[in-house]
């Protein structure tokens, strides 16, 4: 089942009041010392598709310029076996943890493991509950995006540019009880809720993935022949409902607006092509940021409890600008 909206509610008002509170204090979390090299525990979620990919090797490009030893292991979409492979990190002795945990409830216990070996941890592009697991308590720091502000900046591209006199809008959901699922929702189904000639009919979670993503604009279609706006939570999905609307005889582009969220070389390609509107960036670099505050928190500084990165937006008029550095 899907989250509610007052989880969704609380999540961002739990991390609003924790970056309100002010920064997280490393003289509350385990201590991390000054040494020549470090074994570091990276626990990816899943490598199904690019985004996946392109941060595990970031974190792999870092690892010797960071004096790290990595572990990474990939947890292949299943939460517990992401908590299995955390724990086997905590018993191979890592002294610190970078975590995208791949849904907001069930790995709270990875989290509190990690704390209870006094292993300091970061939360990487997806967070945990807050309700249950917060920053400077039971973790340093989550590293990575405001996904609400990402649906936000999506629906407010989408009504600037659709011009039909309504909008009907088919939604294809990420992993469902996710932190980038939940809240790219919230940004954006908040901001259309305020004008009624928006409708979503339909929302359905495509589990981020371009084949899933695919299959479900096909029965959704099916449903609502009329849908003239797709939004997608992330690129591979975007790509997949290009793909089954181009097989149903509609012109992505021209009589469907297609708008996503993460910055992936085909999703600026479809752009440049004209199958495309928008995508509002996701970086996966994390490897630099996360090498990055991992020195910042040796040298005793104290931590953010959010650090947020800086996402940028990819129209038709600088997709082609920037598609060279796209993963």
């Amino acid at each position: 089942m899907k989250n509610t909206g007052l989880t969704q509610a609380l999540t961002a008002v739990s991390l609003a009041l924790a970056v309100a509170a002010g920064a997280a204090s490393a003289q509350d979390l385990p201590k991390l010392e000054k040494k020549d090299r470090y074994k570091v525990g990276f626990s990816q979620m899943e490598s199904n598709n690019p985004w996946r990919i392109a941060e595990t090797k970031s974190f792999m490009d870092t690892a010797e310029s960071c004096n790290w030893d990595l572990i990474a292991t990939d947890a292949a979409g299943s939460a517990a076996k992401q908590v299995a492979d955390v724990d086997s990190m905590i018993a191979q002795g890592i002294d610190i943890l970078f975590l995208p945990p791949r849904e907001e409830k069930p790995l709270i216990p990875a989290v509190m493991k990690a704390k209870a070996a006094g292993i300091p941890t970061f939360l990487v592009d997806r967070s945990v509950d807050p309700a249950v697991a917060q920053a400077g308590r039971d973790y340093v720091a989550f590293l990575g995006s405001d996904f609400i502000d990402q649906g936000r900046r999506v629906a407010e591209w989408t009504l600037e540019n659709f011009k039909g006199d309504k909008g009907v809008i088919v939604e294809l959901e990420g992993t469902t009880g996710s932190s980038p699922a939940n809240d790219r929702r919230k940004g954006f189904d908040d901001v259309m809720a305020q004008h009624d000639n928006m409708t979503i009919v339909a929302s359905q979670s495509g589990d981020f993935a371009r084949d899933l993503g695919r299959q479900v604009m096909e029965t959704l279609l099916q449903a609502h022949p009329d849908v003239n706006i797709v939004y997608a939570h992330n690129d591979e999905m975007a790509i997949g409902a290009i793909q089954a609307l181009t097989l149903a005889g509609r012109n992505p582009g021209e009589d469907v607006m297609v708008v996503s969220i993460d910055g992936t070389r085909d999703a600026l390609q479809a752009i440049i092509d004209g199958k495309m509107g928008v995508t509002v960036e996701s970086s996966p670099f994390f490897g630099p940021v996360a090498c990055n505050v991992m020195e910042r928190y040796i040298a005793g500084e104290d931590i953010e409890p959010w650090v947020q990165v800086q996402d940028r937006i990819f129209t038709a008029e600088n997709a082609a600008d920037h598609i060279d550095e796209a993963y």
